[in-house]
């Protein structure tokens, strides 16, 4: 590593996010496209490095994410929590190509095991930009919703909830997907689905429930999408026991993070919004400088 300018990249499953960072860490320049890792082949990756620095310049590249992966270009092992940020940046692993990946964390605890890559270096950042406490919960809503607590600075747990999967895998191959049509939206039906999901105990038997209401005029088809997201998301809140009376520092932007924050008030939670883009930008800066 050197103490230049360098690009930064924050690399998901569909998607991913390029930085050109200044050495003092401005960013001077960023685009978003669809070339996650599930887009590209492991024999990519060397020829997808030179077209970003066709377009960035040829400076050294730091990434996070699942292109840290099994799924990715090279898989880097995970580091444990309870981790803070210096322990992580000493983990960045030299890849070769001038290009280092970021390790992600993991929690190793059985019942509660858990995997995170690209999450950690938002949280981090959030904090190093004096964006939020030192203590306190974060909720990272997407496709595997991540919920992140942090004291004194660094990472203590964290728990994944597959709710945006599950409610893909029920619009596109279940028994509901003639029923959820649409995109969910805040309103009588969400709300709905919120009170429904207090009982998450039957969640299943909710889900249901959604069809038969259709069925039998009941519901409106139009609704079921916001009543089923309503239910999935409440469900996903009502499971945490740490929201009531609370701040949750809600790293995410768009019409999901409002369906969050709208499910977290219902609870009894103060939503936080924290920019995601700018919290990657400083976490990744930050493990760039501690890792030089």
């Amino acid at each position: 590593m050197s103490g230049g300018d360098y690009i930064a990249i924050d690399w998901g499953t569909t998607n991913r996010r390029i930085y050109l960072m200044r050495a003092d860490g401005l960013v001077v320049r960023s685009e978003r496209d669809d070339r996650g890792v599930l887009a590209m082949s492991a024999m990519a990756y060397s020829g997808e490095f030179s077209a970003i620095r066709e377009r960035f310049g040829a400076f050294p590249i730091i990434a996070a994410g699942m292109v840290g992966s099994s799924r990715g270009w090279r898989e880097v092992p995970y580091c444990s929590a309870p981790i803070e940020l210096s322990t992580l940046a000493e983990m960045v692993t030299d890849c070769g190509e001038n290009v280092f990946l970021v390790p992600g964390v993991a929690q190793r605890v059985v019942g509660h095991a858990d995997v995170m890559r690209g999450e950690e270096v938002q949280v981090f950042g959030a904090l190093a930009a004096g964006l939020v406490p030192e203590d306190g919960l974060f909720c990272q809503p997407g496709t595997h919703n991540k919920w992140i607590k942090v004291s004194g600075g660094r990472i203590e747990t964290f728990a994944t909830a597959m709710t945006g999967e599950l409610y893909s895998l029920l619009r596109q191959h279940s028994i509901l997907s003639e029923m959820i049509v649409g995109e969910p939206a805040i309103g009588p039906a969400f709300s709905a689905g919120l009170k429904r999901s207090r009982a998450a105990c039957d969640l299943v038997t909710a889900l249901f429930s959604a069809r038969a209401s259709c069925l039998l005029g009941l519901m409106d088809r139009s609704e079921a999408a916001s009543y089923v997201s309503g239910m999935l998301i409440g469900s996903d809140v009502a499971a945490r026991n740490d929201i009531d009376g609370n701040d949750v520092f809600l790293l995410a932007s768009g019409s999901l993070a409002a369906l969050y924050a709208q499910a977290i008030e219902y609870a009894g939670g103060r939503t936080v919004p924290i920019d995601s883009q700018a919290s990657f930008a400083a976490g990744i800066h930050a493990i760039w400088e501690s890792a030089q």
